[in-house]
């Protein structure tokens, strides 16, 4: 390299630029885009990312700072990877720096080696193991760890290895250890981190029926080369059988396979099936995980060692030796999108990420986004449908209940529990589908109208029983539960609408011999506690299960034959463009639990609106009519997908600072904005959260060309504001919702 030229640095920071750094004084001819640096940047050393080498800076080359050292021997990134990610920076005008920190687990974010990890265990050694007492006799401590050793190999005679984390979870301190491995009684021995999944014996496939077959000869004809499949298969019709079939052809002829799932809950029984069914190794990338593990999944896909990678989000940007197919299943998922900082779509991402790659991507769902529909329908993606079930079985009986003007039982309909009774008497199961947690929604007083609201975020607080508390699902702040009025001192404090806990007590009361699960976020925080009750319901031992979005996606219950809804109203009024799209999706994506087996299924909907378009049309012509119907009316008013759309979204703990600063913005966009729609500033939908205030400025335009152009011609210039600085602000590209 020559000794003149200037490396451009990606820095971990909000800032959307390169930084202008010297070679390093070693390896200068090593650094390449791609590799790791150290850096200094103010007043740390910071993990960089070369980006570009070039031949100018604009600033003088005295004032420049050298690079500390290079991490890497050469780019940690595969061709395609980088690639992506550079797109992602340009696509999402969001800071590179970021957008690769964060595509890396957090050892390499650090700056760490590529290291494989490895796990410390321990073990007695053979003259250890017939060691007199007296040998420790003035050591307690030391005697004390060891007869613990002692009793853990005789427990198991055939574990040879104790691991260093379960010793920890045993109190055992490190130091006594290395005293006793000093003594020749015990060995440390160091092995790689076992991460991967594989079935020594292979199930072999059941027989596909005509529409799966059709589906996979498509997708198979078609692997060596990029193209994007929509799989729209209703629920039950056998989805996760064709991409099975697909990845079995993949990794036959020595290719990897991404699979991506909305949610963690959903990656054990999908591992359970892959490992089943593929004889190679098989890897999960997700939050639950250490970040060892995240680390060591990453590395291993990179260098080929891992065939089959299953994991949530941001899995999309694992590195791989050579990917040949990407599948997102539930691709209509609003969990595929990154709601705080770099704000991207884990679906769009994998259909960019497939294109650069040349490999197909599959988009499975039995309610496919309405953007997925559009581009299948106009001859963009290539359509595949599975219409009838895998298993024989019909699709359930939907059945509006009318709750206009009847008595319920703390939110179910007589119609309900009478259903209900009658199905735990044939010794089925029922689920209760209810998208709020806690006990109640709203603690008011009766005498003057007062709420319990949450002053950092204006909204009501949920009552919870366990614990009793009063807790804000938008900022997480807890409080006591109120014995009196704040406004008026008065004691009669109603609780207001059913959360799941408040319907799981109702059903206890109900049915006291019956057995219930709840599973919702407050039921599943510790780690395993999903996996242990989603057992429970496999193996019959809950009758009634009471969940929410949690349980609405995915999961096989072949004993439920009654889903009931509760409290869907809220979407068929709310002032969101995609709420509608939601709800239906949200509707045939919970009904769908029922009826999966031999056993015909019911699901019985509660509303204050039977009588809704969008209701009748969903129960009697089904989810694509609806899709059909929101897309006209999204044509005529100009939203996605006949529009494109950019947010953005201000905070600041004064609303005027919002305001200012969205309208200095719009001064800004207005210059360049030919082509471009700008809306607002206007208060968002949740005005106050986490005690600050939000505004909004929406950007709209036609042609997703005109979008970019203006706020690559802007973005500077807004960065550059006075009130920049001043407020929190971000830039949502392809916003999903506005709220």
């Amino acid at each position: 390299m020559e000794k003149n030229l200037i490396i451009k640095v990606a820095i971990p920071s909000p800032l959307r630029k390169l930084f202008d750094y010297l070679p390093p004084l070693q390896d200068a001819d090593l650094v390449v885009p791609g590799t790791r640096v150290k850096v200094s940047f103010g007043r740390k050393q910071l993990v960089g990312f070369v980006v570009q080498i070039a031949a100018h800076s604009d600033f003088p080359r005295h004032k420049l700072k050298r690079i500390s050292a290079l991490l890497d021997q050469q780019p940690l990134f595969s061709p395609t990877l980088w690639d992506l990610l550079l797109w992602c920076g340009r696509y999402y005008h969001y800071a590179l720096g970021e957008i690769l920190a964060r595509a890396l687990p957090k050892a390499l974010r650090n700056g760490e080696p590529a290291h494989l990890a490895t796990e410390t265990a321990w073990r007695l050694l053979p003259q250890g193991e017939q060691i007199e007492n007296k040998v420790l006799a003035r050591a307690p401590k030391q005697n004390q760890v060891y007869q613990q050793l002692l009793s853990l190999h005789a427990e198991q005679p055939e574990k040879l290895l104790i691991s260093w984390h379960e010793l920890q979870s045993l109190g055992v301190d490190k130091r006594i250890l290395e005293l006793l491995s000093d003594k020749k009684l015990v060995e440390k021995v160091e092995f790689e981190l076992k991460i991967n999944q594989i079935q020594s014996e292979v199930h072999s496939a059941p027989i596909l029926n005509a529409e799966q077959q059709a589906a996979c000869q498509k997708m198979e004809a078609r692997l060596g080369g990029f193209i994007p499949f929509l799989l729209d298969g209703i629920t039950g019709s056998g989805k996760t059988e064709v991409y099975l079939h697909v990845v079995e052809q993949v990794v036959q002829a020595g290719r990897q396979a991404l699979i991506l799932l909305p949610e963690i809950g959903l990656t054990p029984q999908t591992l359970t099936r892959f490992t089943l069914r593929i004889g190679a190794a098989i890897g999960l990338l997700h939050s639950g995980l250490t970040d060892k593990e995240r680390g060591t999944t990453w590395l291993k896909a990179k260098n080929g060692d891992i065939s089959v990678l299953i994991g949530t989000r941001s899995a999309v940007f694992a590195d791989f030796k050579d990917l040949g197919v990407i599948v997102v299943d539930e691709s209509h998922d609003h969990s595929f999108k990154q709601w705080e900082g770099f704000q991207y779509h884990a679906r769009d991402v994998a259909v960019r990420r497939a294109q650069l790659a040349n490999i197909p991507v599959i988009l499975g769902s039995a309610t496919p986004a309405l953007s997925s529909l559009h581009n299948a329908w106009q001859g963009k993606f290539n359509y595949l449908t599975l219409s009838v079930r895998a298993t024989g079985a019909s699709l359930p009986l939907l059945q509006l209940i009318d709750m206009r003007q009847q008595k319920a039982k703390e939110g179910l309909s007589k119609a309900v529990i009478e259903q209900v009774k009658t199905e735990v008497e044939r010794g089925n199961q029922v689920l209760f589908f209810l998208n709020r947690r806690g006990f109640a929604p709203v603690l008011l007083c009766h005498d003057c109208g007062w709420l319990a609201e949450c002053d950092r975020c204006q909204t009501p607080m949920t009552l919870h029983q366990q614990p009793k508390q009063l807790r804000c699902h938008h900022c997480g702040k807890q409080h006591g539960v109120y014995t009196a009025c704040v406004e008026c001192g008065g004691k009669q404090l109603l609780q207001i609408g059913v959360g799941t806990q408040r319907l799981e007590q109702t059903l206890q009361s109900l049915f006291p011999k019956i057995s219930i699960t709840r599973i919702d976020r407050d039921s599943t925080r510790k780690k395993g506690a999903l996996e242990a009750k989603l057992n429970q319901v496999h193996q019959g031992n809950a009758q009634l299960l009471v969940g929410t979005q949690m349980l609405a996606k995915g999961h096989h219950f072949p004993n439920v034959t009654l889903v009931v809804m509760l409290d869907i109203d809220g979407a068929l009024y709310s002032g969101d463009f995609s709420a509608s799209e939601a709800m239906a999706q949200q509707v045939i994506q919970v009904a769908g639990r029922a009826g999966r087996a031999e056993k015909k299924g019911m699901v019985m909907i509660q509303t204050h609106h039977p009588d809704s378009v969008l209701l009748q049309t969903l129960i009697s012509q089904g989810y694509n009519a609806v899709a059909k119907k929101i897309l006209i009316e999204r044509q005529q008013t100009d939203l996605p997908p006949y529009a494109h759309l950019a947010l953005f979204t201000v905070e600041a703990v004064q609303s005027d600072s919002c305001q200012k600063f969205l309208q200095d913005a719009r001064l800004s966009l207005q210059k360049h904005a030919s082509e471009v729609t700008l809306l607002g500033p206007l208060p968002a939908p949740i005005e106050k959260r986490s005690g600050r205030y939000r505004w909004q400025l929406v950007l709209s335009s036609k042609q997703r060309g005109f979008l970019h152009r203006l706020l690559n011609s802007a973005l500077d210039e807004i960065e550059a504001l006075p009130m920049a600085r001043k407020v929190r602000w971000s830039l949502d590209i392809d916003p999903i919702d506005l709220l």
